[in-house]
């Protein structure tokens, strides 16, 4: 009797071990702040993580923080990104491009600030659109009354296929830069050029 009423006992206090160290692992976590996303012991990778582009011009910084979707096998253009439709031009969240200083886009002067980078994709020409409210969820409250600027575009044709969209800031010198957004085989930039007060 007392070695039946051992072996229960150790398996209850086997049992409550293996329930603490469950417990434990599963609330290990992990902030990974390169791309802004908590994430689990797993090996799951989100399939839109965040991600940041930015560069300094001159005395300037340009930073944007963006979704970047993979193209796993997916047609993009006219496909998962329709033409003709304003897109977020990432995934998520809006994407957003924010200026340390006063910028000229499109020989327009534009305040320093924080905004949304909206496109309308097409098949020969995008539409580049900077918004007041980069604070939402894709384009669904995308309100064309607080758009900044609208600049027309050519798409490029590059010869590498980019998986995940990727955006760049590239300083051409103390003055002037360029945004470009790359994705599949296609390219949009955005030159732009610091207001020296």
């Amino acid at each position: 009797m007392k070695n039946i009423l051992s072996i229960i006992i150790l398996l209850v206090l086997a049992l409550a071990c293996k329930d603490v160290n469950q417990s434990k692992s599963s609330e290990t976590m992990v902030h990974n702040h390169a791309s802004d996303q908590v994430e689990t012991n797993s090996s799951t990778k989100p399939l839109s993580p965040r991600k940041m582009a930015m560069a300094n011009v001159g005395d300037a910084h340009i930073h944007i923080d963006y979704s970047s979707p993979g193209k796993r096998g997916r047609q993009i253009w006219n496909g998962l990104v329709a033409f003709d439709q304003v897109w977020v031009t990432g995934a998520h969240r809006a994407t957003s491009i924010e200026f340390s200083q006063d910028v000229i886009i499109n020989d327009e002067e534009m305040s320093k600030g924080k905004y949304a980078f909206f496109t309308i994709p097409g098949e020969n020409q995008w539409t580049i659109i900077l918004n007041e409210n980069f604070d939402q969820h894709l384009a669904d409250d995308y309100d064309s009354k607080l758009d900044i600027i609208r600049v027309k575009v050519l798409p490029e044709v590059i010869s590498t296929s980019v998986e995940s969209l990727t955006y760049e800031v590239i300083a051409l010198d103390d003055f002037n830069g360029e945004v470009t957004m790359m994705w599949d085989q296609l390219k949009i930039t955005l030159p732009f050029k610091i207001v020296n007060h």
